[in-house]
């Protein structure tokens, strides 16, 4: 363009040169010349204004035409409104003129470059493109076809880029580019092809029109063509443009041929790329196509994304994504998959599938209650289900393995043709029933579960370990005889076995025959079972055996024998050794041997001083000293006793014990103060009458009768004869408490004690009122009688006031109120129930109080009385694993966490589990962590909170590990089966900040 105006202004410049010279200073031309410089510097206004003026000199038609022509173009320059009508009207009125081909073609490109597309296609339509050269003319018209392309005009852009292609001008290859376009817009496959191919003849469209081309064959389904045409692309042509969509659109076509090993390595190949996303239908197909050729891992990792909704891509997704974790030995994971996909109705044939599997999986990884619910499911569902034969087979296996026994039972009882492994499961699952009963002490339906076992009679081992625990729960109800008689039936059953079932029935029986007092029968058990278990290593209840044989030999006064088995207990250091020590000397007293008797004491006391058998020795100690007349040692013996143990029953005796001594010794005045502390301190027990005769004796040896009266009218009003009213009311009153009438018994005591506030009896009072009030759930009128019993002198009754009052400030969470009370009880139990319970609470207090160091100690030492109270080892053992905890001490928390959990299936071990996991969640070991609770769970499915926070805690440990699928499964899996509100509430929060 430029071009064509520096041709006009040389042709003017050489008339005038021609003509005169000498004039050119003056002439028109001068003017012109200037306006053309000054539009060759860009500056455009001065330009414009300076036609102004050269429009006023005598100028020539071609002057004036270049100074029009300078003027549109500058006005154009400067976008002034009228820059366009200037140009037009410049065209209009200069009709053939070859500066109008210029003038359109400025005005054409000026708009094209600025995208006014309209403008510049009425600039170009007033060229004739057939009057410039080919270069030129191919421009033109593809700018012209270019235009309209943008403008969306399709069919009036292809006739330009047809033109302009045929010319063979560099710019033709842009033409056929977008007449291919174009053409493969409009359908036109063939002249589409035809027109790409020879754009890609250019360099610059070597690698964009392999995507075109590639889309095309994708968009007509012609797939071989796609891969004929694609592939070779690939490997020959580097940096092609949208490379990683021709990957995809291979991948589709390979998934469509069923080649998938190629479809896996497109669809990777456009993920790794990272320039786009699949479709979730793209995702499905990948996994497919990873699944089909056994890359399971990475099947997983496109299926669990494509599952991730609830339609029916989803469900196919998670079926499949149960396969592959299968295939991967993921149960827990292929678990879920098969969950979600059995939860969707779209495709029933997968449906049923999945139910199936899902059963079948959780059988595999150990729980047995999904697997079973499964099973049921299916088989309700599906009665006539093509896995019907397979899962009937499945559920009689699973049955056995169960933990929901109930239900397990029930299931059972619904097919009336039991088969043998049916009849089988039955025997062993309402065994195992019948031991859930025992655990929680419902004694009756205990027997009743044992009795549906013994129905079906397949394992005789079952039938023996039955009739056992049928001795044993008779036992621990009191029924004796009922429980002789199945111990018998246990032994008769196992004569000819080795069953260590034998060993435990003549045990269970040794002690029903001794507890009925039946102690010849008791000895020949108790000798027959220690006998068997002496030389093997595990000797079981062989210790406490033992000793129970010499206190048969005791008690049928078979002395010597009764000292040898002792003497054995002690020489193999028998755990009960303190007792073994007591017991001897009383046999060895009771033969006159009192100075081996006394060792042993000395033995006893010096090495055992926590021994529940301390005030034991001391008394007996006193007592031996007594027959040697050894009066001095035997008061010291007494003293020590009364000091050691001030709130011992022994107490009054020794007193009176010591009284004798002192007498025997003349020692009057102590003699007399002994007697007296019995009648203060003691009225009411046995000792007080002999006290009463001793003082009397001794006082008037003294010379001091008159001062014996006073304590005989006391006497007489603490222990009236039989017949009255105080003794009767008292009676009556504990009657009341013992027939559980409590609130009656609260009456009477209250009646009693206002009657009577001097009674012998007040201790006892006191006591039963608190208790009956107590077991009203009247804490604190229980409390106000036990504090004033606590006021009282120094006697058992005082004593287990305290533990009272230690036990209801625990209660009421009066945590450091409680523990001062609960550790005089610990301190001075005469049974290991008794000193079990105030471990018991004091384990709690000290946690409470955060004395941890306390409450690991505690718990050790109640850990060793393990069978005395129901549930006091998987207490004591939790506690401790949490202040160990607290503490910091991780590694010796788990270790405790993991005897509670194999040992203990209760809600501690619930809660030990999920402790456990969650400790190893914390140190990061995540894989470890969801193990634990895969893998040990499945017998805490009744303790439903702690039973939830382990698959809580499991969806936590899927979120950060990146398993969202596993996560938001499991969280839907809570939601829909807990029982528990605050597990589900939990579980919905955690699910809704999933999503």
């Amino acid at each position: 363009m430029k071009y064509h105006l520096v041709l006009l202004a040389s042709l003017g410049l050489c008339l005038k040169v021609q003509a005169q010279s000498g004039l050119y200073q003056t002439s028109p031309q001068r003017s012109i010349d200037e306006q053309v410089e000054l539009f060759d510097k860009q500056l455009f206004s001065a330009a414009l204004l300076d036609n102004l003026q050269i429009q006023n000199l005598p100028l020539s038609s071609e002057q004036s035409r270049s100074g029009q022509l300078h003027a549109a173009m500058s006005a154009l320059q400067l976008e002034a409104p009228n820059g366009p009508g200037l140009m037009k009207t410049y065209i209009l009125e200069n009709g053939n003129h070859p500066s109008v081909a210029t003038a359109g073609l400025y005005m054409g490109d000026h708009f094209f470059y600025k995208r006014n597309y309209r403008e510049a296609l009425e600039g170009y339509s007033l060229v004739k493109s057939e009057k410039l050269d080919a270069e030129a003319r191919a421009d033109v018209l593809f700018k012209q076809g270019y235009a309209y392309f943008q403008l969306n005009e399709y069919s009036k852009a292809a006739p330009f880029f047809d033109q302009a292609k045929t010319l063979n001008q560099p710019v033709s290859f842009d033409a056929y580019y977008y007449s291919g376009y174009i053409a493969l817009k409009n359908g036109n496959s063939q002249k589409a092809i035809a027109d790409l191919q020879a754009a890609s003849k250019s360099q610059f469209y070597a690698n964009k029109v392999p995507y075109l081309l590639a889309a095309m064959y994708y968009e007509q389904k012609n797939f071989d063509e796609l891969i004929s045409y694609a592939e070779p692309k690939l490997a020959s042509v580097s940096n092609l443009e949208r490379k990683e969509m021709i990957h995809l659109y291979l991948a589709e076509a390979y998934f469509a041929k069923k080649q998938f090993n190629k479809a896996a390595e497109n669809y990777d190949a456009f993920v790794n790329a990272r320039k786009g996303e699949l479709t979730r239908e793209q995702v499905y197909k990948g996994g497919i196509a990873q699944f089909e050729i056994k890359n399971y891992q990475r099947a997983a990792d496109y299926l669990k994304v494509s599952a991730s909704s609830n339609d029916e891509l989803g469900q196919a997704s998670s079926y499949y994504l149960g396969h592959s974790y299968l295939k991967l030995d993921n149960f827990q994971f292929a678990s879920t998959s098969f969950k979600a996909a059995s939860t969707s109705t779209f495709n029933k044939n997968i449906q049923e599938e999945a139910i199936f599997n899902y059963a079948k999986v959780n059988l595999q990884k150990g729980s047995f209650q999904a697997g079973i619910s499964g099973l049921d499911e299916y088989l309700e569902t599906y009665p006539r289900g093509k896995f019907k034969g397979e899962a009937e087979t499945l559920l009689s296996e699973a049955l056995i393995n169960t933990n929901d026994y109930l239900r397990a039972i029930e299931q059972m009882d619904k097919i009336n043709n039991k088969s043998p492994r049916i009849r089988e499961a039955y025997q062993k699952v309402a065994f195992y029933q019948a031991m859930v009963y025992y655990r929680d002490q419902r004694f009756p339906a205990a027997i009743s579960y044992l009795n549906k076992s013994l129905e079906y009679p397949i394992d005789k081992d079952l039938i023996l370990e039955s009739h056992f625990w049928k001795g044993e729960i008779y036992a621990a109800s009191g029924d004796l005889n009922a429980a002789i008689k199945s111990y018998e039936t246990a032994i008769n059953l196992g004569r000819t076995t080795s069953s260590s079932y034998i060993n435990k029935s003549l045990y269970g029986l040794g002690y029903a025959y001794f507890n009925s007092q039946k102690y010849a029968q008791a000895e020949q058990q108790f000798k027959t079972y220690t006998d068997r278990l002496r030389n093997r290593n595990d000797k079981e209840n062989y210790g406490d055996a033992l000793l129970r044989l010499g206190d048969c030999y005791y008690v049928q006064k078979r002395f010597r024998e009764a000292e040898q088995t002792f003497q054995l207990a002690i020489t193999e250091r028998n755990e009960g050794i303190d007792y073994a020590y007591f017991r001897l000397a009383v046999v060895q007293n009771f033969q006159s041997n009192n100075n081996a008797a006394l060792a042993n004491l000395e033995r006893l006391i010096s090495n055992y001083p926590n021994s529940l058998y301390l005030e034991d020795a001391l008394f007996q100690r006193g007592q031996i000293f007594m027959e040697e007349t050894r009066y001095s040692e035997a008061a010291n013996a007494f003293t020590e006793l009364i000091n050691k143990r001030p709130n011992s029953p022994f107490v009054p005796y020794a007193l009176e014990g010591r009284a004798v001594a002192n007498f025997s010794m003349r020692n009057y005045d102590n003699t007399i103060r002994d007697y007296r502390a019995i009648l203060d301190q003691h009225p009411n027990s046995q000792s007080s009458e002999t006290a009463l005769k001793g003082l009397q004796e001794t006082l008037a040896l003294q010379g001091r009768s008159g001062e014996f009266w006073d304590y005989l009218e006391n006497y007489k009003r603490s222990n009236p004869d039989g017949g009255s009213v105080q003794s009767l009311e008292f009676e009556a009153a504990k009657s009341l408490y013992f027939e559980k009438s409590y609130s009656q018994a609260t009456r009477s005591f209250e009646n009693y004690l206002r009657s009577y506030p001097q009674s012998a009896q007040r201790s006892d009072a006191l006591y039963f009122l608190g208790d009956s009030y107590l077991q009203l759930g009247d804490k604190e009128k229980a409390l106000v009688s036990f504090r004033a019993l606590e006021k009282e002198p120094a006697s058992p009754q005082r004593l287990k006031a305290i533990q009272k009052i230690g036990s209801i400030e625990l209660s009421k969470g009066n945590y450091e109120q409680a523990i001062p009370y609960l550790e005089t009880s610990s301190q001075n139990a005469r049974t290991k129930i008794e000193e079990a319970e105030a471990l018991e609470g004091l384990v709690l207090a000290y946690f409470q109080t955060q004395k941890h160091n306390q409450v690991i100690s505690t718990a050790e030492r109640l850990e060793k009385l393990d069978g005395i109270l129901p549930q006091a080892k998987p207490k004591a053992l939790l506690f401790k694993a949490k202040s160990q905890l607290a503490l910091g001490r991780r590694d010796a928390a788990e270790i405790s966490l993991a005897i509670l959990v194999d040992g203990f299936k209760t809600v501690q071990g619930a809660e030990g589990l999920f402790l456990l996991a969650d400790s190893y969640r914390a140190k990061g070991q995540i894989e470890q962590s969801n193990n634990a609770i895969f893998d040990l769970s499945g017998p805490f499915v009744d303790f439903d909170y702690w039973y939830g926070r382990m698959f809580i805690l499991l969806a936590e440990n899927y979120i950060q590990s990146g398993e969202s699928f596993q996560a938001k499964a499991t969280l839907e899996s809570i939601v829909e089966n807990t029982p528990n509100a605050e597990i589900k509430s939990m579980a919905q929060a955690k699910l809704q900040n999933l999503k």
